[in-house]
Parts: C-alpha cells; structure tokens; sequence
C-alpha cells in the first residue's frame, strides 16, 4: 500500500514580483540595449528607477521587445519576439505561451513593462505558499529526494478539486511514472525545514496554476516521483 503523507498549508500569498527576478546587472544590461552612454556613472539605487525611464520612452511593444531580446537572446526569433511583444499588452503570456519552460521569464518581463506603463500591460500576478509534509515513517520522505516536482506536484494536486487546471490538463502525466512538464510548472522549489519525518517546503509559481490551492485544508494523500 503507497504511503500516505499529511499536508499541512502553512501560508499562501499572492505575489507581483518574483524574488531576485531584476538585480542591478540586468538593468545595466538592459541600458546597454539601449544604448546608454554612462551606465558606470549610474548611482547604484538609481539603476532600476534609470532603466525604466529609458523603457517607458519607447512605445509599449517597442519596450516589450527590448525587454524580451534581453531575457531570451537567441532562444526566440525576431518573428516570435514581434508577436509576443503585441500579444503580452492584452494576454498573461506567462500563462498561456505554448513552451511552459518560458513561463517564469515571461513572468518577469510582463512584470518590469507592468511597472513601466502603470498598468498598460496585464497585472502580474504569482502565488507563493509554504507547506509542511508529514510521513508516518521517516523512510517515507525518500520519494521527495529526486524529482522532487513530480512527487510533490502529484501529492499537493490531490489538496485540490478534481477539476483544478493541473488535474485536467496533465492527468496521465499524474498518474505515470513521467511528469516532466512539473519542473516547469514549479517556478521555484526551497526546502525550508527537515525534521525527523517532515519536510517544509516554499513554492513560487503562477496564480494559473495554483489558486485553488488557497482554499485547500490539511488533507492526507499518496505520490510517487517520476522513474529515473
């Protein structure tokens, strides 16, 4: 019989801005592409503030294609950089964009051309939420140890209506032994705590998949991780 683990949610809050998403190397960066002059004569506290005036000079899809050359480099087209420049004005792109493995990045652009237009682009929106996961025997937490989005992906799924997102899309990929797209779908995964037979996690990703969640009580059930 699969062992059961206890989840108990801790917290669960929704966030617009992703932990260490823009540092002051990513603004100068960016002011390259732009061609800025003087970045080095740029006071430290006033990179960001600096970055953003540049940006918001531009028209909004012009800003957006900036933004979107520097955090995808050669990995998009000029074509698909174009398309998504137009269509990040109206749509959650970090939501709806076929390539989950662009999702966090998308994330982060919508997020610094939200700040730049005051609101012209749509409201960025993530969820952060921490939870504990309790075995009856410490043996049990081994499923965790690799492939950790998998396992926990499967196990906190079952905390959620059967019709949530997660369920209705990935259902096979649930039930197999192969759930790739969790890595992808888990922006960010930190284990906070290890006791004796629990382990406290924090996990950081997109309100698209998570939201119901938040409603979610302490519930029992059983995962398995993904076959090496």
């Amino acid at each position: 019989m699969p062992a059961l683990f206890k989840v108990e949610l801790i917290k669960f809050s929704t966030i617009t801005e992703l932990p260490n998403a823009w540092n002051p190397e990513h603004y100068k960066a960016l002011l390259e592409l732009m061609d800025y002059d003087t970045i080095n004569d740029i006071p430290l506290a006033e990179l960001k503030e600096t970055c953003l005036i540049l940006l918001s000079e531009n028209e909004p899809t012009e800003a957006a294609e900036i933004v979107l050359k520097y955090i995808f480099n050669e990995r998009l087209n000029s074509g698909q950089i174009e398309n998504l420049s137009n269509e990040m004005q109206e749509e959650k792109v970090y939501e709806e964009y076929a390539d989950l493995a662009f999702h966090e990045e998308l994330f982060n652009a919508t997020q610094l051309l939200y700040e730049t237009y005051n609101g012209k682009f749509p409201h960025p929106e993530a969820v952060q939420f921490k939870f504990k996961v309790t075995a009856s025997k410490a043996d049990d937490l081994v499923v965790f140890e690799s492939h950790s989005e998998s396992a926990l992906l499967r196990l906190l799924v079952k905390g959620m209506p059967e019709n949530t997102l997660i369920n209705r899309l990935y259902h096979e990929q649930i039930e197999s032994d192969d759930f790739e797209e969790s890595k992808n779908i888990i922006w960010q995964l930190k284990k906070e705590e290890t006791e004796s037979n629990s382990i406290t996690y924090t996990i950081i990703s997109s309100a698209y998949w998570f939201k119901d969640l938040k409603y979610t009580e302490g519930f029992e059930a059983s995962t398995h991780s993904d076959a090496d």
